[in-house]
C-alpha cells in the first residue's frame, strides 16, 4: 500500500474515540483538528503511524488520516502533528479479519514448534479451528475444546524455546477466534510471533543474556512480514 503524500494512519475505538491512550474525540472525517501547546510524543498533539508503526497500535478502527507537515515530532513508534484530519475508515479491518491476521500471524512459526514436538497437532488444529470459527463454520462450544488443547499444548512445551512459539501457534490464534475484542488478541498474536521468532532465532542462553543480533534480525523479518500483510488487509 501506497500512502498519499502527507497521509498516515489513526488508530481509534468506536465512535471516533481514542483508544491507545487520552479521551478525546476525533471530528467526523474531513474536519481538521488541532492540537494546542507545545507538541509532545505520549504528552500532547495529534499522534499517527506509519506503515511500519502499525503492528503496534492495532484496536478496533483503522483510518487514513492527512496531517499538516508544517511542525511534526518523532515519537519512535509513531509521530506528533499539530493538524490533522480523518480521511476514509478501512472497513476492512474488522472483527473478522482481525481474528484471521491473528491465525495468519500464529501460522508463521508454527514450524518452530513443530520441528521439537512433531507429532502434536494441538496448536495446528487450534488455529485450523479459528480459522473455521472466524468464517461462521463451527460454533464456540468447538472452538473452546481446540482452544483449551492449544492451550495444553502450551503447557506441555514449557521450558524450552519453542514454548513462545507454542504460546503464538495456538493460544494467541484460539484465543482471538472467542474473544470480544479481536483487534487487541490480533496483536498478542504478532506480537507472540515475533518473539517466538525473535526467541528461536537467538537462542535460550542468548536470549537470557540479551537480545542476540539473530534474535534481532528475526524479529525485524517477521514485523515486516505481518506489516505487509496488514497492508494487504486494509487493502482488501
Amino acid at each position: 500500500m501506497k500512502l498519499p503524500k502527507n497521509h498516515a494512519f489513526k488508530v481509534l475505538d468506536t465512535g471516533r474515540k481514542a483508544n491507545n491512550g487520552g479521551n478525546g474525540v476525533w471530528p467526523k472525517p474531513g474536519t481538521w483538528m488541532e492540537a494546542k501547546g507545545e507538541l509532545s510524543p505520549c504528552a500532547n498533539g495529534l499522534h499517527l503511524c506509519r506503515k511500519k508503526d502499525l503492528i503496534e497500535w492495532l484496536g478496533p478502527v483503522i483510518w487514513l488520516a492527512e496531517y499538516d507537515s508544517a511542525e511534526i515530532v518523532d515519537g519512535g513508534n509513531k509521530f506528533v502533528v499539530r493538524r490533522a484530519r480523518l480521511v476514509k475508515r478501512f472497513k476492512t479491518w474488522n472483527t473478522k479479519t482481525a481474528r484471521l491476521f491473528a491465525c495468519d500471524c500464529a501460522e508463521r512459526v508454527l514450524p518452530i514448534y513443530e520441528k521439537k514436538h512433531f507429532d502434536d497437532k494441538r496448536p495446528r488444529k487450534a488455529i485450523l479451528a479459528a480459522r473455521k470459527f472466524a468464517n461462521g463454520k463451527i460454533n464456540k462450544k468447538k472452538m473452546a475444546a481446540a482452544r483449551d488443547a492449544a492451550r495444553a499444548a502450551t503447557r506441555d512445551a514449557a521450558g524450552d524455546a519453542a514454548w513462545a512459539a507454542a504460546r503464538a501457534a495456538a493460544w494467541d490464534a484460539a484465543w482471538a477466534a472467542t474473544r470480544a475484542a479481536a483487534w487487541a488478541a490480533a496483536w498478542d498474536a504478532a506480537w507472540a510471533a515475533a518473539w517466538a521468532a525473535t526467541r528461536d532465532a537467538a537462542g535460550d542462553a542468548a536470549w537470557a543474556v540479551a537480545r542476540a543480533a539473530a534474535g534481532d534480525a528475526a524479529r525485524d523479518v517477521e514485523r515486516a512480514w505481518q506489516t505487509k500483510r496488514l497492508m494487504q488487509i486494509l487493502e482488501g
